[in-house]
C-alpha cells in the first residue's frame, strides 16, 4: 500500500511540474511591468502627446509647463500622478499637439500669442537659467539628437529641449533672448509586418527660432509665408530667430516625421546619455564654429607676436654662442653687440611671422602691419632709453651714449631692420593663408556666464607664477651681474633654464587654455599671449625687491634708471614668453580641432 502510494505521488509529479513549468513560461512571456506594457497603433490612430515639467541643471527647480505662457489645449488635464512622481515635481498634462500614427504633417500652426512685459519677463528668466521643456509620448520622454563631434560621429540624445537661447545679432554687442518656437518632430516606430501595427521606439526633436511671417492681417486661415509645406518651404535653420521682446508676436508651429527603426519596443531606452557624456558634450567641443574667430585687435597681435619671434631668435642664437663660448664675459661689450646685431637681422623672421598670422586672419595691408612691427617694440624701448641717457647727459656721467652712438643704432634700426621686416612680412603674406580645421559661424556663440576662478584677471596672473619660478633662482645672479658688476659664466646652466622656461610657458598656457575652452569660452588668442606674458609682472616685482633689499642706492636718478631699465628688461620678457605661449596654444587648438569631425 505505501509502495502504491509513492508509485502515485511519483506520477502526479510527472504530470503536474511540466504542465506548470509551461504555464509559468507562457505566464512570463504575458507579465509586464504595469504602466510599461507595449501599445500598438495602427495607421491613422491618435497619439497622445503629454508635457512635463521643465527642467534646469543650474536651479534645480522644477516648473509646470503651462507656467510659461505656451499654446494650452481647451481643457488643461493632469495626468494620473504617483507620489514618485510628485516627490520627483514631474506636472504631466495633456497638450495642444495632435499626431497621427504615420500621417505626417509640416508646419502646423499651434498658435499665435503677443508678449506683454510679464510674460517677456518670464521667458528670459527660464533661457537665463537654461530651462529644458520635457515631453512624454507612449511612456518616452522627448530627446534632442545631438552628434557627436569625434571620430566615429555617433549621436546621442539629451533629455528636453531648450525653452530657447541668448545671442547677439551679427555686428551688434547687445544680447538677445530668442524662443524655440518651431519643433521638428520625429516619432521612430517598430512595424510588425504581419500585422502591420507598429510600436513607438523613439521621440526626437530638433528645435528652431524662427520669426514666422505672413501676409496681410492674421487670421485663422492665415498662411505662413515662412514655413508653407504647399511652397515646399520649411523650417531647416534658425537664421532669422524670434526674439523675446514685449509687444512682440510669436507664432508657435511644428512638425512630425515618421521613420521606420529596426530597433525594438524593449531596447527604446537604451540611448539615452549618460551625466558624463552629457558634460563632455558642453566642453570644448561645443565652440568649434568660434574657436578660430578672429580676436579683437588682431593686427596688434599679429605685431606682438612677430616680435616675439625675433626676440625669441635673438635670445636662442646669443645663447648658443655664449654655450660654445663664443661670447666671454671677458670681451668686453661682446655679448650687447651680437645681440644687438642679431636683433637687427632677426627682423625678416618678425615680418613672416606677423604676416602669415596676418593673413589667417583676413588682413589685407601687409604693409602697414610690417611698418608697426618693425617700430613698435623698438620706438618704445628707444623711447625710454632715450629719456635715461638724457637723465645721464644731465648728471654728466660718463654712461651716456654719444650722440654718434645714438645715430648708428637708428642707423641699424631704419637701415637694416626695417626693411628686412618687410621683406619677410612680403614673403610671408605672398604664402597661402593658414587654413583652420573647423569653419567659424557667422553669429558668435553667447560665452556662458564663468566661475570665479575662469576670470580673465585672475587666470592671467596665476599663469604667470609657474614660468616666473622657473627663472627666479638664475634671475638673482643675472641681477648680481649686471648691477653689481660680476661676471657671469655659467651660460650653459642658463641656456638650460631657457629651455625649462620655453616648456615651462607652453605648458601652462596649454592647459589654462585646455579649461577655458572646457568652460565654453573661446576667446583664447589674446588670453593666451597674457597669460605667460604676465611672468614679466612679477619679474619686475621681484626686481623691486631686489633693489630695496641687495642694492644701496639712494640717490634719485639712479633709481629712475635702475627701474627704466629693469622696465625694458621686463617688457622684452612679456614679449618673449606672451609668444611662446601664444604658439603653444596655437598649435595645441589646431591639433584638437583638427581630430575633430564635423558634420
Amino acid at each position: 500500500m505505501e509502495s502504491g502510494s509513492r508509485s502515485m505521488h511519483r506520477l502526479t509529479a510527472t504530470i503536474i511540474w511540466p504542465i506548470l513549468f509551461l504555464f509559468l513560461i507562457h505566464a512570463a512571456h504575458c507579465f509586464y511591468l504595469p504602466g510599461v506594457a507595449p501599445e500598438d497603433f495602427q495607421k491613422g490612430d491618435p497619439l497622445k502627446v503629454k508635457v512635463n515639467k521643465l527642467t534646469s541643471i543650474k536651479t534645480q527647480l522644477p516648473y509646470s509647463y503651462y507656467s510659461l505662457p505656451f499654446c494650452p489645449p481647451e481643457k488643461i488635464v493632469d495626468s494620473a500622478e504617483n507620489l514618485g512622481e510628485v516627490l520627483r515635481g514631474d506636472r504631466i498634462e495633456n497638450s495642444p499637439y495632435v499626431f497621427k500614427m504615420r500621417e505626417p504633417h509640416m508646419c502646423t500652426v499651434l498658435c499665435r500669442i503677443t508678449l506683454d512685459a510679464k510674460t517677456a519677463k518670464l521667458f528670459k528668466e527660464k533661457i537665463d537659467d537654461e530651462y529644458r521643456v520635457n515631453m512624454i509620448l507612449d511612456n518616452l520622454p522627448l530627446v534632442v539628437p545631438i552628434r557627436r563631434l569625434d571620430q566615429d560621429s555617433s549621436t546621442v540624445y539629451q533629455l528636453g529641449y531648450h525653452v530657447g537661447l541668448k545671442g547677439q545679432y551679427s555686428g551688434s554687442k547687445e544680447e538677445k533672448y530668442f524662443i524655440h518656437n518651431h519643433l521638428a518632430f520625429t516619432v521612430k516606430y517598430h512595424r510588425d509586418p504581419q500585422t502591420d501595427s507598429a510600436r513607438i521606439v523613439g521621440f526626437e526633436v530638433k528645435p528652431y527660432s524662427i520669426k514666422h511671417e505672413y501676409e496681410g492681417k492674421w487670421n485663422e486661415k492665415s498662411r505662413l509665408t515662412t514655413c508653407d509645406p504647399h511652397n515646399k518651404r520649411t523650417v531647416v535653420n534658425s537664421n532669422t530667430p524670434q526674439e523675446v521682446e514685449a509687444k512682440k508676436e510669436i507664432i508657435f508651429t511644428y512638425d512630425v516625421e515618421y521613420q521606420e527603426s529596426d530597433v525594438k519596443w524593449a531596447s527604446r531606452y537604451n540611448e539615452l546619455e549618460t551625466q558624463e557624456e552629457a558634460q563632455e558634450e558642453t566642453g570644448w567641443k561645443l565652440v568649434h564654429g568660434d574657436v578660430f574667430r578672429p580676436p579683437s585687435n588682431s593686427d596688434l597681435l599679429c605685431v606682438y607676436v612677430g616680435t616675439g619671434v625675433q626676440f625669441l631668435g635673438m635670445v636662442l642664437v646669443t645663447m648658443i654662442f655664449a654655450v660654445f663660448g663664443f661670447l666671454s664675459p671677458s670681451n668686453r661689450g661682446g655679448l650687447m653687440t651680437a645681440m644687438l646685431l642679431l636683433w637687427v637681422f632677426m627682423g625678416i623672421f618678425a615680418g613672416y611671422a606677423s604676416a602669415r598670422l596676418y593673413k589667417m586672419f583676413k588682413g589685407a595691408e601687409w604693409k602697414k602691419l610690417a611698418f608697426r612691427t618693425a617700430c613698435m617694440f623698438p620706438g618704445i624701448v628707444f623711447a625710454i632709453f632715450f629719456v635715461l641717457n638724457a637723465i645721464i647727459w644731465g648728471q654728466k656721467s660718463s654712461g651716456a651714449v654719444p650722440f654718434g652712438t645714438m645715430f648708428a643704432l637708428v642707423l641699424m634700426w631704419f637701415g637694416i631692420s626695417v626693411p628686412l621686416v618687410f621683406v619677410g612680412g612680403y614673403v610671408g603674406f605672398k604664402k597661402p593663408a593658414i587654413e583652420d580645421p573647423v569653419k567659424t559661424n557667422k553669429i558668435p556663440r553667447q560665452i556662458p556666464e564663468q566661475a570665479w576662478y575662469m576670470n580673465p584677471t585672475f587666470s592671467i596672473l596665476i599663469g604667470g607664477i609657474l614660468p616666473f619660478g622657473a627663472v627666479f633662482i638664475e634671475l638673482f645672479f643675472i641681477l648680481t651681474s649686471i648691477w653689481l658688476n660680476q661676471f657671469y659664466y655659467i651660460f650653459g646652466f642658463l641656456f638650460l633654464v631657457f629651455i625649462i622656461l620655453l616648456i615651462t610657458c607652453a605648458e601652462i598656457t596649454i592647459v589654462l587654455c585646455y579649461f577655458q575652452l572646457c568652460s565654453e569660452d573661446y576667446l583664447w588668442w589674446w588670453r593666451s599671449y597674457l597669460t605667460s606674458g604676465s611672468s614679466a609682472l612679477y619679474l619686475f616685482l621681484y626686481a623691486t625687491f631686489y633693489f630695496f633689499t641687495k642694492l644701496e642706492i639712494t640717490k634719485l636718478v639712479s633709481g629712475l634708471l635702475y627701474f627704466g631699465y629693469m622696465l625694458i628688461a621686463s617688457y622684452a620678457f612679456f614679449v618673449l614668453t606672451g609668444t611662446i605661449g601664444f604658439y603653444a596654444c596655437f598649435w595645441f587648438t589646431r591639433l584638437i580641432y583638427s581630430s575633430v569631425k564635423i558634420d
